[in-house]
């Protein structure tokens, strides 16, 4: 090892260091806040000028974050933003918090990855640790970001150390934070997770150190598609007790008052967010390398991915029992985030349940979402509703309930709605359901 391990635990453990995050997002800006309320200096890295000149100025543009805490940190000169990658050099400790999108054929797009490298290997320094926390395929910290961050002749492990640690967000969760929520870290080397573990217990509580790079990639995959697979199941299940007439929340809740060997999960109109639809199409992208098939894996997220389609025919079939063409219907959505009480839009299954109904010729689609003031689809602006009034809500033929913000005033809109296609379970306990169809009801 070209540097002395125990000097650099010594400036962790005295916080004397200094620690950049590429990609303030939904990932990055948390981080980063956290080491800045510990009063570590820490220098964020954007492409996005808008994001840096916001932060700068103290303006918060994260929700799960509370906006007093970016002013304090900002104001401390603990927390700052540039586009400036050269600066690199500045950083003990480098994070990085890039997206990780699959393409159209649903193979991986690690090109953010490869490109953040780039901007570390250009600027790398010895004694640095630089942990991957985008989440991405077993191999990657190894296979592709190593390699480019020893281009110049340091080698990950001696020169500089090399870690992978995946983000644990989740989006309007207001019990577990970045601060709160264990973290899985495995370096290239056991000195390589020692340093990455140092640095990042002082923005997290709890680690659990594994032996390599590719177990932590692998957890984090299974993380999520624990969550597939079991949602993907309900989906099936919701189908299926439509077509017998069983409802199937009835079911759920009652299989869930088995103490041992269940976890209950909902249907829903799909899956959103980053991780849960993009992993298994990653995992499975990757298995074909070792000529595998996750045939499971893949099944699952084709049921979650066909959940819009479901929904789409329930709502033609409510049209289709009115006086009315397709042509001359009105839709209103109701929620366009891909969770409730959250304005995170990414892979919403709103957003593909409207580009359905507009492909079949319903050209009358509204939205309302409290969180969404504007919004693009296929280029075409959407109409945003204000507000929620009785008249409104009666000037729509079918309203349709794809997330379930707790703000909505369901009374309001139970009464007056002529029919609604809930996919939430919205109205659970409400006594007159006359004009609601309900995903997996058995109707």
């Amino acid at each position: 090892m070209n540097y002395n391990l125990e000097e650099k635990l010594k400036k962790i453990e005295e916080k004397n260091i200094k620690v950049g995050v590429i990609g303030m997002g939904y990932v990055g800006l948390p981080l980063a806040l956290e080491f800045a309320l510990k009063d570590i200096e820490t220098l964020g890295f954007e492409v996005d000028a808008s994001k840096c000149e916001m932060l700068n100025k103290g303006e918060n543009y994260n929700q799960d974050l509370k906006s007093d805490d970016i002013k304090k940190a900002v104001n401390n000169k603990m927390l700052s933003s540039t586009t400036d990658f050269s600066r690199l050099k500045e950083c003990d400790a480098i994070f990085i918090c890039v997206p990780t999108p699959f393409t159209v054929n649903k193979d991986p797009d690690i090109s953010y990855i490869l490109q953040a490298a780039r901007d570390v290997a250009a600027n790398l320094q010895s004694g640095q640790v630089v942990i991957l926390k985008s989440t991405t395929f077993p191999g990657t910290t190894e296979k592709y970001v190593k390699p480019i961050l020893e281009e110049n002749g340091m080698k990950a492990g001696e020169d500089f150390a090399l870690a992978f640690s995946p983000e644990r967000i989740d989006p309007g969760n207001k019990k577990w934070n970045t601060r709160n929520t264990p973290i899985v870290v495995g370096g290239v080397s056991e000195s390589c997770t020692q340093y990455a573990s140092a640095i990042t217990k002082l923005a997290v509580d709890i680690i659990h150190e594994v032996n390599s790079p590719s177990i932590a990639e692998m957890e984090k995959l299974l993380e999520n598609i624990f969550r597939s697979v079991n949602i993907a199941l309900v989906n099936e299940m919701a189908k299926l007790c439509d077509r017998i007439g069983v409802n199937v929340w009835d079911v759920v809740d009652a299989a869930a008052t088995k103490p041992f060997g269940f976890m209950p999960f909902y249907p829903g109109p799909g899956i959103g967010g980053h991780c849960i639809l993009i992993d298994p199409y990653y995992l499975a992208w990757m298995a074909r390398e070792k000529d595998f098939v996750t045939k499971f894996i893949t099944l699952a997220a084709e049921i979650n991915e066909d959940m819009p389609f479901y929904v789409r025919s329930m709502v033609i079939k409510e049209i289709a029992k009115q006086p009315i063409t397709m042509k001359d219907a009105k839709v209103l959505m109701l929620g366009m985030a891909f969770k409730k009480d959250v304005d995170d839009l990414r892979h919403s299954p709103a957003l593909k349940i409207t580009e359905l109904l507009f492909e079949d010729g319903i050209n009358n689609v509204d939205y309302y979402d409290p969180y969404i003031s504007k919004l693009n689809l296929n280029n075409e602006r959407m109409r945003s509703l204000e507000l929620l009034t009785e008249d409104v809500l009666k000037s729509y033929d079918v309203v349709v309930v794809a997330t379930d913000h707790t703000v909505f005033d369901l009374e309001l809109i139970a009464a007056s709605s002529k029919v609604i296609v809930d996919t939430r379970n919205a109205f659970k306990g409400f006594t007159k359901r006359d004009n609601i169809i309900l995903i997996g009801e058995g109707k």
